[in-house]
């Protein structure tokens, strides 16, 4: 299934101002986060899902080891970017996951960013509060 059994299989992952750095290797499912495991990394369960989505998509959960290296943003930022991140690398670690990660939307980058402030405003949008005297 992988392309080598000593190679690893590198993938990128961002959103918002979070940027995930993923190796994806032949294991017996390890993940990693910034040498900590996934539960002790995000606390959360929907971020853990998150990250967990592309391997179960695929079924790879217990096959392949994954260590990630994330910094940047808050949790729903670092999740999502670690998704993207691990659905590229598995792409690259075995090309026939590549239709089933697709079509469930894996590789799809979210672009959404916060929009700048604008002078004159107290945020990208609100105005100040008007005062009639």
């Amino acid at each position: 299934m992988a392309t080598s059994a000593t190679q690893d299989s590198l993938g990128t992952g961002r959103r918002k101002s979070a940027v995930a750095r993923v190796r994806v290797r032949a294991g017996d499912g390890k993940i990693l986060i910034n040498k900590r495991p996934l539960e002790e990394y995000f606390y959360n369960v929907q971020d853990q899902n998150a990250v967990l989505a592309p391997l179960l998509h695929t079924q790879t959960r217990g096959q392949v080891d994954v260590v990630v290296r994330v910094g940047g943003g808050g949790n729903t930022g670092q999740a999502d970017a670690c998704k993207l991140g691990i659905a590229r690398a598995l792409m690259k670690y075995s090309s026939e996951l590549d239709d089933v990660l697709r079509d469930s939307g894996m590789l799809t980058r979210d672009s959404r960013m916060k929009e700048r402030k604008k002078p004159g405003l107290r945020g990208a949008r609100r105005g100040t509060q008007f005062s009639k005297r």
